[in-house]
Protein backbone atom coordinates (compact mmCIF):
# COMPACT_ATOMS: atom_id res chain seq x y z
CA UNK A 1 0.00 0.00 0.00
CA UNK A 2 2.70 2.34 0.95
CA UNK A 3 4.31 1.51 -2.52
CA UNK A 4 1.37 2.32 -4.17
CA UNK A 5 0.39 5.79 -2.23
CA UNK A 6 3.78 6.89 -3.33
CA UNK A 7 3.35 5.99 -6.93
CA UNK A 8 0.44 7.61 -7.25
CA UNK A 9 1.66 10.85 -5.45
CA UNK A 10 4.63 10.70 -7.66
CA UNK A 11 2.61 10.23 -11.16
CA UNK A 12 0.46 13.91 -9.96
CA UNK A 13 3.55 15.62 -9.15
CA UNK A 14 5.19 14.27 -12.97
CA UNK A 15 1.67 15.28 -14.42
CA UNK A 16 2.31 18.81 -12.67
CA UNK A 17 5.63 18.97 -13.66
CA UNK A 18 4.85 18.35 -17.03
CA UNK A 19 1.72 20.68 -17.46
CA UNK A 20 4.02 23.47 -15.95
CA UNK A 21 6.48 22.72 -18.98
CA UNK A 22 4.21 23.20 -21.56
CA UNK A 23 2.58 25.95 -19.94
CA UNK A 24 6.03 28.13 -20.47
CA UNK A 25 6.13 26.75 -23.53
CA UNK A 26 9.53 24.36 -22.36
CA UNK A 27 8.11 21.30 -24.03
CA UNK A 28 4.29 22.08 -25.78
CA UNK A 29 4.20 18.69 -27.40
CA UNK A 30 4.73 16.03 -24.41
CA UNK A 31 1.00 16.81 -23.23
CA UNK A 32 -2.15 17.55 -24.31
CA UNK A 33 -3.85 21.21 -23.93
CA UNK A 34 -5.80 19.89 -20.99
CA UNK A 35 -2.88 18.73 -18.71
CA UNK A 36 -3.76 21.11 -16.15
CA UNK A 37 -7.41 19.90 -15.82
CA UNK A 38 -5.90 16.23 -15.46
CA UNK A 39 -3.78 17.76 -13.17
CA UNK A 40 -6.53 19.25 -10.78
CA UNK A 41 -8.59 16.43 -10.85
CA UNK A 42 -5.01 14.19 -9.29
CA UNK A 43 -5.61 16.77 -6.89
CA UNK A 44 -9.33 15.76 -5.78
CA UNK A 45 -8.07 12.41 -5.97
CA UNK A 46 -5.41 12.52 -4.01
CA UNK A 47 -6.99 14.40 -1.40
CA UNK A 48 -9.66 11.66 -1.10
CA UNK A 49 -12.56 14.16 -2.35
CA UNK A 50 -13.02 12.45 -5.04
CA UNK A 51 -17.27 12.02 -5.22
CA UNK A 52 -19.10 8.83 -7.11
CA UNK A 53 -22.71 9.08 -8.12
CA UNK A 54 -24.96 6.49 -7.11
CA UNK A 55 -27.38 6.10 -9.83
CA UNK A 56 -31.29 5.29 -8.64
CA UNK A 57 -33.40 3.01 -11.03
CA UNK A 58 -36.45 4.61 -10.63
CA UNK A 59 -38.06 7.00 -8.34
CA UNK A 60 -36.82 8.89 -5.54
CA UNK A 61 -38.47 6.56 -1.83
CA UNK A 62 -37.22 5.57 1.15
CA UNK A 63 -36.90 2.45 -0.41
CA UNK A 64 -34.62 2.31 -3.64
CA UNK A 65 -33.31 0.17 -6.15
CA UNK A 66 -29.51 0.84 -7.17
CA UNK A 67 -27.71 -0.01 -10.07
CA UNK A 68 -25.35 -2.84 -9.33
CA UNK A 69 -27.14 -3.68 -6.27
CA UNK A 70 -29.02 -6.74 -6.44
CA UNK A 71 -31.54 -6.04 -3.40
CA UNK A 72 -33.44 -2.40 -2.62
CA UNK A 73 -31.53 -0.29 -0.52
CA UNK A 74 -33.12 1.66 1.96
CA UNK A 75 -32.10 5.23 1.94
CA UNK A 76 -31.58 7.26 4.78
CA UNK A 77 -29.61 9.91 2.47
CA UNK A 78 -32.23 12.05 0.76
CA UNK A 79 -34.11 15.54 1.30
CA UNK A 80 -36.98 14.06 1.05
CA UNK A 81 -38.59 15.30 4.28
CA UNK A 82 -41.98 14.72 3.68
CA UNK A 83 -42.22 11.83 1.42
CA UNK A 84 -43.95 13.52 -1.21
CA UNK A 85 -41.08 13.14 -4.32
CA UNK A 86 -42.90 10.49 -5.61
CA UNK A 87 -46.09 11.19 -4.12
CA UNK A 88 -49.38 10.40 -6.43
CA UNK A 89 -51.34 13.30 -5.69
CA UNK A 90 -47.67 15.31 -6.37
CA UNK A 91 -47.33 13.34 -9.27
CA UNK A 92 -51.06 13.60 -10.51
CA UNK A 93 -50.41 17.49 -10.46
CA UNK A 94 -47.27 17.65 -12.53
CA UNK A 95 -48.92 15.17 -15.10
CA UNK A 96 -52.08 17.74 -15.15
CA UNK A 97 -50.11 20.80 -15.38
CA UNK A 98 -48.28 19.07 -18.57
CA UNK A 99 -51.62 18.31 -20.02
CA UNK A 100 -52.93 22.08 -19.58
CA UNK A 101 -49.79 24.28 -20.04
CA UNK A 102 -47.31 22.25 -21.72
CA UNK A 103 -43.58 21.25 -20.82
CA UNK A 104 -42.37 24.84 -20.75
CA UNK A 105 -42.14 28.53 -21.48
CA UNK A 106 -39.28 28.84 -23.82
CA UNK A 107 -37.79 32.05 -22.20
CA UNK A 108 -37.51 33.93 -18.82
CA UNK A 109 -40.40 35.64 -17.43
CA UNK A 110 -40.38 39.46 -18.54
CA UNK A 111 -40.75 38.16 -21.98
CA UNK A 112 -42.75 36.16 -22.49
CA UNK A 113 -42.31 33.41 -19.92
CA UNK A 114 -45.23 34.21 -17.40
CA UNK A 115 -48.03 32.15 -16.84
CA UNK A 116 -50.92 32.28 -14.40
CA UNK A 117 -49.47 28.82 -12.50
CA UNK A 118 -46.11 30.89 -12.26
CA UNK A 119 -48.23 33.84 -9.99
CA UNK A 120 -50.71 31.14 -8.63
CA UNK A 121 -47.68 29.71 -6.95
CA UNK A 122 -45.73 32.47 -5.71
CA UNK A 123 -49.04 34.08 -3.93
CA UNK A 124 -49.21 30.26 -2.17
CA UNK A 125 -45.81 30.95 -1.04
CA UNK A 126 -46.55 34.91 0.10
CA UNK A 127 -49.45 33.13 2.23
CA UNK A 128 -48.31 30.06 3.44
CA UNK A 129 -44.98 32.39 5.16
CA UNK A 130 -47.34 34.88 5.82
CA UNK A 131 -45.52 37.39 3.64
CA UNK A 132 -46.31 40.28 1.35
CA UNK A 133 -45.18 38.57 -1.87
CA UNK A 134 -42.94 36.26 -3.49
CA UNK A 135 -40.55 35.28 -6.38
CA UNK A 136 -39.70 32.35 -8.46
CA UNK A 137 -36.09 31.17 -9.29
CA UNK A 138 -34.73 28.14 -10.98
CA UNK A 139 -33.91 27.18 -7.71
CA UNK A 140 -32.44 28.87 -4.34
CA UNK A 141 -28.91 28.70 -5.15
CA UNK A 142 -29.98 31.12 -7.71
CA UNK A 143 -32.68 33.10 -5.71
CA UNK A 144 -29.54 33.22 -3.28
CA UNK A 145 -27.29 34.61 -5.96
CA UNK A 146 -29.77 36.93 -6.90
CA UNK A 147 -30.61 39.02 -3.61
CA UNK A 148 -27.39 40.59 -1.98
CA UNK A 149 -25.81 42.17 -4.75
CA UNK A 150 -29.64 43.82 -5.86
CA UNK A 151 -30.17 45.15 -2.44
CA UNK A 152 -26.49 46.35 -0.65
CA UNK A 153 -23.95 48.50 -2.48
CA UNK A 154 -20.46 49.47 -0.90
CA UNK A 155 -21.88 51.90 1.92
CA UNK A 156 -23.63 48.62 3.39
CA UNK A 157 -22.69 45.60 5.52
CA UNK A 158 -24.12 41.87 5.64
CA UNK A 159 -22.98 39.80 8.26
CA UNK A 160 -23.21 35.90 7.90
CA UNK A 161 -22.98 33.10 10.04
CA UNK A 162 -19.44 31.35 9.29
CA UNK A 163 -21.27 28.19 8.42
CA UNK A 164 -23.88 29.53 6.03
CA UNK A 165 -24.61 27.49 2.93
CA UNK A 166 -22.01 27.67 -0.24
CA UNK A 167 -25.16 29.61 -2.00
CA UNK A 168 -25.11 32.46 0.44
CA UNK A 169 -21.41 32.59 0.52
CA UNK A 170 -21.46 32.87 -3.46
CA UNK A 171 -24.45 35.28 -3.36
CA UNK A 172 -22.74 37.76 -0.96
CA UNK A 173 -19.49 37.57 -3.21
CA UNK A 174 -21.31 39.05 -5.76
CA UNK A 175 -22.21 41.97 -3.68
CA UNK A 176 -20.15 44.95 -3.11
CA UNK A 177 -21.17 45.44 0.87
CA UNK A 178 -19.07 45.30 3.49
CA UNK A 179 -18.77 41.03 4.15
CA UNK A 180 -18.62 40.12 8.25
CA UNK A 181 -18.52 36.41 9.41
CA UNK A 182 -19.60 35.85 13.20
CA UNK A 183 -18.52 32.81 14.93
CA UNK A 184 -21.23 29.72 14.28
CA UNK A 185 -24.12 31.21 16.44
CA UNK A 186 -22.23 33.06 18.75
CA UNK A 187 -24.89 36.31 19.29
CA UNK A 188 -21.72 38.27 20.94
CA UNK A 189 -19.72 38.07 17.92
CA UNK A 190 -22.79 39.26 15.94
CA UNK A 191 -23.35 41.93 18.26
CA UNK A 192 -20.22 43.20 18.16
CA UNK A 193 -19.74 43.46 14.72
CA UNK A 194 -23.07 44.99 14.30
CA UNK A 195 -21.78 47.68 16.67
CA UNK A 196 -18.74 47.96 14.53
CA UNK A 197 -20.78 48.76 11.58
CA UNK A 198 -22.72 51.50 12.75
CA UNK A 199 -21.07 53.60 10.36
CA UNK A 200 -22.67 51.41 7.29
CA UNK A 201 -26.10 52.75 5.54
CA UNK A 202 -27.98 49.40 5.92
CA UNK A 203 -26.97 45.95 7.26
CA UNK A 204 -27.99 42.42 6.70
CA UNK A 205 -27.50 39.65 8.60
CA UNK A 206 -27.20 36.45 6.61
CA UNK A 207 -28.44 33.16 8.16
CA UNK A 208 -29.09 29.78 7.58
CA UNK A 209 -32.13 28.63 9.44
CA UNK A 210 -31.38 25.11 10.02
CA UNK A 211 -27.72 24.00 8.92
CA UNK A 212 -27.29 21.06 6.82
CA UNK A 213 -24.09 19.62 7.50
CA UNK A 214 -25.08 20.04 11.68
CA UNK A 215 -28.96 19.57 12.00
CA UNK A 216 -29.09 22.39 14.25
CA UNK A 217 -31.28 25.16 14.27
CA UNK A 218 -30.57 29.15 14.20
CA UNK A 219 -30.93 31.36 17.26
CA UNK A 220 -33.33 33.02 15.26
CA UNK A 221 -35.26 34.95 18.31
CA UNK A 222 -31.79 36.40 19.48
CA UNK A 223 -30.68 37.09 15.56
CA UNK A 224 -34.20 39.37 15.29
CA UNK A 225 -33.86 41.23 18.54
CA UNK A 226 -30.21 42.19 17.77
CA UNK A 227 -31.42 43.17 14.15
CA UNK A 228 -34.55 45.59 16.09
CA UNK A 229 -31.96 46.84 18.59
CA UNK A 230 -29.46 47.68 15.47
CA UNK A 231 -32.46 48.21 12.96
CA UNK A 232 -31.16 46.04 10.26
CA UNK A 233 -32.28 43.50 8.09
CA UNK A 234 -32.79 39.66 8.86
CA UNK A 235 -32.28 37.40 5.70
CA UNK A 236 -32.83 33.58 6.51
CA UNK A 237 -32.45 30.74 4.42
CA UNK A 238 -35.27 27.97 4.94
CA UNK A 239 -34.37 24.96 2.33
CA UNK A 240 -34.06 22.44 5.36
CA UNK A 241 -36.82 23.67 7.78
CA UNK A 242 -39.51 24.96 5.15
CA UNK A 243 -42.60 22.76 5.03
CA UNK A 244 -41.74 20.62 8.29
CA UNK A 245 -40.11 22.69 11.12
CA UNK A 246 -42.74 24.06 13.37
CA UNK A 247 -46.06 22.88 14.97
CA UNK A 248 -47.63 23.83 11.39
CA UNK A 249 -44.26 22.86 9.63
CA UNK A 250 -44.00 26.81 8.69
CA UNK A 251 -40.36 26.93 9.41
CA UNK A 252 -37.41 28.19 11.70
CA UNK A 253 -39.69 31.41 13.19
CA UNK A 254 -42.25 28.92 13.98
CA UNK A 255 -39.88 26.26 15.35
CA UNK A 256 -38.33 28.77 17.71
CA UNK A 257 -41.39 30.90 18.94
CA UNK A 258 -41.22 34.12 16.95
CA UNK A 259 -44.81 35.22 14.73
CA UNK A 260 -44.95 34.74 11.04
CA UNK A 261 -43.01 37.80 9.59
CA UNK A 262 -40.32 38.37 12.44
CA UNK A 263 -37.87 37.67 9.55
CA UNK A 264 -37.63 40.46 7.14
CA UNK A 265 -36.62 38.06 3.94
CA UNK A 266 -37.11 34.32 3.61
CA UNK A 267 -35.61 32.03 0.75
CA UNK A 268 -36.36 28.67 0.53
CA UNK A 269 -36.85 25.94 -2.02
CA UNK A 270 -39.25 23.60 -3.77
CA UNK A 271 -36.53 20.63 -3.94
CA UNK A 272 -36.45 19.26 -1.08
CA UNK A 273 -39.48 18.48 1.45
CA UNK A 274 -41.92 20.42 -1.11
CA UNK A 275 -42.40 17.77 -4.01
CA UNK A 276 -38.45 17.17 -4.51
CA UNK A 277 -38.07 19.03 -7.94
CA UNK A 278 -36.50 21.78 -8.43
CA UNK A 279 -36.76 25.24 -7.71
CA UNK A 280 -36.49 28.21 -5.04
CA UNK A 281 -38.14 31.63 -3.89
CA UNK A 282 -37.99 34.25 -2.32
CA UNK A 283 -40.49 35.86 -0.17
CA UNK A 284 -40.80 39.33 2.10
CA UNK A 285 -42.35 43.13 1.51
CA UNK A 286 -43.59 43.72 -2.17
CA UNK A 287 -40.92 46.18 -2.54
CA UNK A 288 -38.01 43.92 -2.08
CA UNK A 289 -40.21 41.55 -4.78
CA UNK A 290 -40.70 44.30 -6.95
CA UNK A 291 -36.93 45.29 -6.83
CA UNK A 292 -35.95 41.41 -7.84
CA UNK A 293 -38.12 41.72 -10.81
CA UNK A 294 -36.29 44.28 -12.41
CA UNK A 295 -32.81 43.62 -11.04
CA UNK A 296 -32.02 39.97 -10.34
CA UNK A 297 -29.89 38.70 -12.70
CA UNK A 298 -30.72 34.60 -12.59
CA UNK A 299 -34.21 35.55 -12.54
CA UNK A 300 -33.56 37.95 -15.22
CA UNK A 301 -31.13 36.20 -17.30
CA UNK A 302 -33.05 32.04 -16.69
CA UNK A 303 -35.61 30.40 -18.20
CA UNK A 304 -38.84 30.17 -15.84
CA UNK A 305 -39.73 27.00 -13.93
CA UNK A 306 -41.55 24.27 -16.27
CA UNK A 307 -45.31 23.99 -15.61
CA UNK A 308 -44.46 20.06 -14.43
CA UNK A 309 -42.62 21.66 -11.04
CA UNK A 310 -44.89 24.50 -10.90
CA UNK A 311 -48.01 22.48 -10.83
CA UNK A 312 -46.95 19.94 -8.53
CA UNK A 313 -45.31 22.61 -5.92
CA UNK A 314 -48.74 23.94 -5.88
CA UNK A 315 -50.40 20.76 -5.17
CA UNK A 316 -48.02 20.93 -2.17
CA UNK A 317 -49.10 24.48 -0.62
CA UNK A 318 -52.66 23.01 -0.68
CA UNK A 319 -52.09 20.16 0.93
CA UNK A 320 -49.95 21.44 3.87
CA UNK A 321 -51.91 24.67 3.83
CA UNK A 322 -55.57 22.15 4.33
CA UNK A 323 -54.04 21.34 7.44
CA UNK A 324 -55.59 17.66 6.78
CA UNK A 325 -52.17 16.20 6.32
CA UNK A 326 -50.08 14.51 9.23
CA UNK A 327 -46.65 15.02 7.16
CA UNK A 328 -44.55 16.93 9.66
CA UNK A 329 -45.50 15.14 12.75
CA UNK A 330 -45.29 11.29 10.84
CA UNK A 331 -41.86 13.15 10.20
CA UNK A 332 -41.17 14.47 13.81
CA UNK A 333 -42.22 11.24 15.37
CA UNK A 334 -39.84 9.49 12.83
CA UNK A 335 -37.09 11.48 14.13
CA UNK A 336 -37.59 11.04 17.63
CA UNK A 337 -37.97 7.45 17.45
CA UNK A 338 -34.41 7.76 15.51
CA UNK A 339 -32.67 9.77 17.68
CA UNK A 340 -34.43 8.00 21.08
CA UNK A 341 -33.12 4.59 19.69
CA UNK A 342 -29.23 5.83 18.42
CA UNK A 343 -28.89 7.70 21.95
CA UNK A 344 -30.15 4.40 23.92
CA UNK A 345 -27.46 2.78 22.04
CA UNK A 346 -24.99 4.73 23.00
CA UNK A 347 -24.03 7.00 19.70
CA UNK A 348 -24.02 10.51 19.73
CA UNK A 349 -26.53 12.30 17.20
CA UNK A 350 -25.43 15.82 16.61
CA UNK A 351 -28.51 18.70 16.26
CA UNK A 352 -31.94 19.89 17.27
CA UNK A 353 -33.92 16.94 18.97
CA UNK A 354 -36.75 18.26 16.07
CA UNK A 355 -34.44 18.39 13.05
CA UNK A 356 -34.53 15.27 10.52
CA UNK A 357 -31.27 15.97 9.99
CA UNK A 358 -29.16 13.58 12.54
CA UNK A 359 -25.95 13.42 12.17
CA UNK A 360 -24.01 10.44 14.00
CA UNK A 361 -20.68 11.41 15.21
CA UNK A 362 -18.13 9.43 14.45
CA UNK A 363 -14.95 11.68 14.51
CA UNK A 364 -12.38 10.00 12.67
CA UNK A 365 -12.45 9.77 8.91
CA UNK A 366 -11.78 5.86 8.38
CA UNK A 367 -13.47 4.99 10.46
CA UNK A 368 -16.46 7.02 9.20
CA UNK A 369 -15.69 5.65 6.05
CA UNK A 370 -15.31 1.77 7.28
CA UNK A 371 -18.66 2.66 8.85
CA UNK A 372 -20.39 3.39 5.86
CA UNK A 373 -19.48 0.72 3.63
CA UNK A 374 -20.19 -1.77 5.97
CA UNK A 375 -23.85 -0.53 5.83
CA UNK A 376 -24.01 0.09 2.02
CA UNK A 377 -23.33 -3.55 2.34
CA UNK A 378 -25.88 -4.33 4.53
CA UNK A 379 -28.34 -2.81 2.57
CA UNK A 380 -28.83 0.75 4.14
CA UNK A 381 -27.49 3.49 2.01
CA UNK A 382 -25.88 6.10 4.23
CA UNK A 383 -22.43 7.86 3.42
CA UNK A 384 -19.64 9.15 5.87
CA UNK A 385 -18.94 12.99 5.44
CA UNK A 386 -15.19 13.88 6.31
CA UNK A 387 -12.90 16.83 5.54
CA UNK A 388 -13.06 19.16 4.03
CA UNK A 389 -17.15 18.74 3.95
CA UNK A 390 -16.83 19.13 7.65
CA UNK A 391 -13.82 19.79 9.87
CA UNK A 392 -11.29 17.32 10.89
CA UNK A 393 -11.77 15.38 13.37
CA UNK A 394 -15.50 15.78 13.28
CA UNK A 395 -16.23 12.88 10.45
CA UNK A 396 -20.06 11.43 10.81
CA UNK A 397 -22.77 9.48 8.79
CA UNK A 398 -25.39 12.09 8.05
CA UNK A 399 -28.71 10.68 8.42
CA UNK A 400 -31.93 12.05 7.10
CA UNK A 401 -35.51 11.21 8.13
CA UNK A 402 -38.65 11.21 5.86
CA UNK A 403 -42.19 10.99 6.50
CA UNK A 404 -41.92 8.32 3.75
CA UNK A 405 -40.13 5.91 6.50
CA UNK A 406 -41.91 3.46 7.96
CA UNK A 407 -40.97 2.48 11.73
CA UNK A 408 -40.11 -1.19 10.93
CA UNK A 409 -37.48 0.66 8.27
CA UNK A 410 -36.46 2.93 11.39
CA UNK A 411 -35.95 0.44 13.66
CA UNK A 412 -33.57 -1.68 10.86
CA UNK A 413 -31.59 1.21 10.29
CA UNK A 414 -30.55 1.48 13.77
CA UNK A 415 -29.74 -2.19 14.10
CA UNK A 416 -27.71 -2.00 11.34
CA UNK A 417 -25.92 0.87 13.07
CA UNK A 418 -25.61 -1.15 16.17
CA UNK A 419 -24.41 -4.34 14.63
CA UNK A 420 -21.69 -2.37 13.00
CA UNK A 421 -20.70 -0.07 16.02
CA UNK A 422 -20.13 -3.38 17.82
CA UNK A 423 -18.27 -4.56 15.25
CA UNK A 424 -15.72 -1.27 15.50
CA UNK A 425 -15.99 -1.15 18.96
CA UNK A 426 -17.79 2.36 18.77
CA UNK A 427 -20.42 1.22 21.31
CA UNK A 428 -20.61 -1.73 23.49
Amino acid sequence: KKIYKHFVKMLSTLKQSAYVLAKNNFCPRLVSKWAFVDAKLSEVKDAGTWKNELMILGKQAPSIKVDGQSKEMLNFCANNYLGLSSHPLVVEAAIEAIKTHGNGYSSVRFICGTSDLHKQLEAKIAAFHDREDAILYPSCFDANAGIFEVLLNDADAVISDELNHASIIDGIRLCKARRLRYAHSDMGHLRRLLEESRDCTTRLVATDGVFSMDGDVAKLAEIAALAKEFNAITFVDECHSTGFLGARGRGTEEHCGLEQGSIDIVNSTLGKALGGAAGGYTCGPTSVVSLLRQRSRPYLFSNTLPPAVVGAAIRVFDLLASGETDWPQRLRDNTRRFRGAMQEAGFQVAGDPDCPICPVMLWQERLAKDFAERMQSAGMFVVAFSYPVVPRGKARIRVQLSAGHSAEQIDRVVGEFVRVGRELKVVA
